[in-house]
């Protein structure tokens, strides 16, 4: 070791430089992921709400087989249950007002579903014959085959 004139030596120097290095690293890594998550989290909410709106045959495409969702207080599991359940909704049509979305921290969900991220929806809605509801909507989503799908899906009318 060699005293640079002070309590640091060079070899704790560079230990301490690679520690700072790699926490930065960590840190723009994790930057990295949430700016990934947003982006992907755009165009998810644009094509989910479209497909709803005006494709809702195809919804079930969007949600991994073993998919469960709670709309309403009304839990459906499986893809084809919750097609099921949604054609029997009347016609719609949501207006997104905003989003947010974070990373899964990787070891927190089983190793199929690692690469995931959740999304928080609000916004209106209104189904034929019935006044405007707010509503908010949480997506848990996998990567899979480079496609995001729905793994568990919460829908909450509010207010």
């Amino acid at each position: 070791r060699i005293n640079l004139g002070t309590d640091w030596h060079l070899s704790d120097q560079v230990l301490s430089v690679h520690f700072i290095k790699g926490d930065l690293i960590e840190r723009m890594d994790h930057q990295a992921r949430v700016a990934q998550a947003n982006t992907a989290a755009q165009e998810f909410s644009k094509l989910y709400y479209e497909t709803f709106d005006k494709r809702r045959q195809a919804i079930s495409k969007l949600y991994k087989d073993k998919a469960s969702a709670v709309w309403n207080g009304n839990a459906v599991s499986g893809s084809e249950a919750i097609l099921k359940f949604f054609d029997k909704l009347p016609a719609s049509e949501h207006n997104v007002e905003g989003l947010d979305t974070q990373p899964i921290v990787t070891g927190s969900m089983d190793s199929e579903n690692s690469n995931s991220i959740m999304v928080t929806v609000f916004g209106k809605v209104k189904f034929k014959d019935a006044d405007t509801n707010a509503f908010t909507q949480t997506f848990v989503l996998s990567a899979a085959d480079n496609k995001w799908k729905i793994i568990s899906d919460t829908f909450r009318f509010v207010g």
